[in-house]
């Protein structure tokens, strides 16, 4: 045996106990999953080879991770061992397992085939619950596999964990194995929260299920959207156990305890492939991570008979799929223009197999998030993928960052103007979106900017849907909404699913819409942070369009309701001379209104005053209601507060009603609505 064998082995026992501390004790894994197996594999092999070298300290030797200095141990009755893992993706691994079985068993080839219980590797933290005459009394970690960590407090927060078991005569005893996990819907939603206000995101659901559970303060941990599955049992005391794993679970769900539903018992090794292929199809679509599926032999006597090598249960084994986190290099960063003129910076990768595809480019979401991880072109980087997910850069290994270190990458500073159409982009306080101010103009935007001007509360072009605005795009018809006017038959009727009667509906629908209001008009245009309410005041404050064009943002912000934010994106979208050009074609096209005179808005009876609408009021839809409201000077919301003066009730009216009622909100049928409006109607104006 040569000195370097040696050493590679030494070397690698160092490097796989430091990643053991930073993911067990520290919650902060430097490399994915992947290539800490990779880097395990060769150590078990280089260790079989050369047994002479195998210590008893090897990381092979036992499960990995040591309590927490915050949480009191506790020793397992019952070892919790590691599993086995096959990582041969294919139908081999399955069809291994089934022979080794086999060959322990000393079976025949033509005895019966052997009966399996099919589960899923949860992508999570392993814990051991303890029931003591139906109650939970304790809940430990892993660890290593011997002595866990106490985390009852915080475990004792999971709403799907029982704290007493559903029996009448539960067992003395009952300990039950499972997966912490947090669901990918939840992980989702909870990481958005962070981000909107300024907090931390996960890293990826595992190692938040981790990180969670070993929160020192139970309230940090009640936060975190956690979940629980049980997959086996521990010690027992006072109860009969079933005679297989699969009753036995049977029997877990009986008593309250989560079992998850994608469980199967199979015959034989075809079973075991089917499930394999089955899971693999459907794993996208699963609302949690996996990484593998799990087989045991079902009968609890066959598995004593087969029993135990060094710490792994022979009648069981992992069957890993591939991974979805990976390590790879950030060659650049560009960014892309979404549909809504948002730069979304995306990370170019040196080309890496993640999540059972090839990843080349991975979303960095926005400025925020390139400044919380710190990441950098030439950067060695963790990519994840699960499931519909786009990939996305989780982490940075900052050990291997280049040196001299590369600059941080700026947004604002690479990109000052739109890289599709030229046009400035602008951060508004307050958003993290860094956004194009081209809008009707630009081409990222195109589809985007002319479904929001054909839309009922816009033009009202109807039939003007989203398969119709692709066609039109992408055959080069259309490139502003200007274009829409100057459509003909020929040109309508040779679009797919479209006939001479369906080109002239839209044609007459597109025809109606040049003659609006110009409220909706300016509500057409898309201007950011501009909606339906301040389209109206702008209309009503300038009475026509040619004022609007002409007035600063110290003039918009004489109008009611509009701030310094809304005043710069007003002055920004006209401040765009091919903007304004779309306007004036616009107006060219034969787009017209009834212009009034400026209105400042008087202060009426309904002047500060909030309503919500509910259910079908007799004589007037909702939009006509919200209408006659706001003219009024009052504003119309979508939810019931204790800051809602009136609630306007009609024929089926649901929750909003009942909470308004629980609020003491004042409720208004139709007439008495009418009645409010009456002092007001007879000076209304259209707009």
């Amino acid at each position: 045996m040569s000195q370097s064998i040696a050493e590679r082995v030494r070397a690698l026992r160092e490097q796989i106990n430091y990643h053991n501390y930073r993911y067990y004790v520290l919650d902060s894994p430097e490399i994915p999953d992947a290539e800490y197996d990779r880097l395990y594999r060769e150590l078990e092999a280089l260790e079989a080879e050369h047994p002479e070298l195998v210590t008893p300290d090897s990381p092979t030797r036992r499960v990995g991770g040591k309590p927490l200095e915050g949480f009191a141990p506790v020793a397992h009755r019952v070892p919790m061992l590691s599993i086995r893992t096959e990582t041969d993706i294919e139908a081999t691994g399955a069809l291994n397992f089934n022979a080794r079985i086999r060959r322990e068993l000393k079976l025949k080839d033509d005895d019966p085939p052997i009966e399996y219980a099919c589960e899923l590797k949860f992508d999570g933290l392993a814990i051991n619950l303890r029931y003591e005459h139906g109650v939970l009394v304790q809940a430990a970690t892993r660890g290593d596999g011997e002595t866990g960590e106490d985390v009852t407090q915080n475990v004792r927060t999971i709403r799907c964990i029982p704290l007493r078991l559903n029996a009448a005569k539960p067992p003395a005893v009952l300990e039950v194995r499972g997966e912490v996990f947090i669901p990918r819907p939840d992980f989702e939603r909870y990481n958005a929260k962070q981000r909107e206000s300024g907090g931390t995101p996960l890293v990826n659901p595992r190692n938040g299920a981790a990180g969670s559970i070993r929160q020192l303060d139970p309230a940090i941990a009640a936060q975190r959207p956690l979940s629980f599955y049980a997959y086996g049992v521990g010690e027992t005391a006072g109860w009969k156990l079933p005679p297989t794993h699969s009753r036995i679970l049977d029997a877990l769900l009986e008593l309250g305890l989560p079992v998850s539903s994608e469980r199967a018992v199979v015959q034989g090794p075809q079973g075991l492939v089917q499930f394999h292929d089955d899971i693999g199809r459907r794993r996208d679509s699963l609302p949690f991570d996996i990484d593998g599926v799990v087989y045991k032999v079902n009968s609890l006597d066959l598995q004593t008979r087969l029993g135990f090598v060094s710490r792994e249960p022979r009648w069981a084994v992992a069957h890993k799929f591939p991974p979805e986190e990976e390590l790879t290099v950030v060659q650049a960063i560009e960014v892309q223009v979404g549909r809504t003129g948002a730069l979304t910076p995306v990370a170019r990768l040196k080309p890496v197999f993640v999540g059972g595809v090839t990843v080349s480019n991975a979303t960095l979401h926005n400025q925020d998030e390139i400044d919380r991880l710190d990441v950098r072109e030439g950067d060695s980087v963790i990519v994840r993928r699960a499931g519909d997910v786009i990939p996305e850069v989780v982490a940075v290994v900052k050990d291997r960052r280049p040196q001299p270190a590369p600059v941080r990458f700026e947004i604002l500073q690479r990109y000052p103007a739109c890289p599709v159409c030229g046009s400035h982009v602008v951060r508004q306080p307050g958003e993290a979106a860094i956004r194009c101010s081209g809008g009707l103009y630009c081409p990222a935007q195109r589809k985007q900017a002319l479904l929001h001007f054909a839309s009922r509360r816009a033009m009202d072009i109807e039939g003007l849907g989203e398969r119709l605005v692709d066609q039109l795009v992408d055959l080069g018809l259309v490139r502003t909404p200007a274009d829409l006017y100057r459509l003909g038959m020929a040109k309508v009727a040779n679009l797919e699913r479209m006939a001479e009667k369906s080109a002239a509906k839209l044609l007459a629908a597109i025809e109606k819409s040049k003659h609006t209001t110009l409220a909706r008009f300016i509500f057409a245009l898309g201007i950011r942070n501009v909606g339906e309410t301040t389209a109206k005041d702008l209309a009503r404050h300038f009475g026509s369009l040619d004022a609007l064009l002409a007035a600063d943002e110290e003039a918009l912000m004489q109008v009611p309701d509009v701030g310094p934010v809304v005043a710069q994106s007003i002055a920004l979208f006209f401040s765009e001379p091919h903007n304004r050009e779309v306007v004036e074609q616009l107006r060219a096209a034969g787009v017209k209104w009834a212009e009034a005179a400026p209105q400042r808005r008087q202060l009426g009876a309904l002047a500060g005053k909030t309503f919500v609408l509910t259910g079908t009021l007799p004589n007037m839809t909702r939009d006509e209601a919200k209408d006659r409201i706001e003219a009024a000077g009052g504003k119309v919301a979508g939810s019931v507060s204790k800051k809602t003066d009136y609630v306007v009730a009609g024929a089926d009216a649901g929750s909003k009603l009942i909470k308004a009622q629980e609020l003491g909100v004042t409720i208004l049928d139709e007439d008495a609505l009418c009645r409010l409006l009456e002092p007001e109607a007879q000076g209304r104006l259209d707009f």
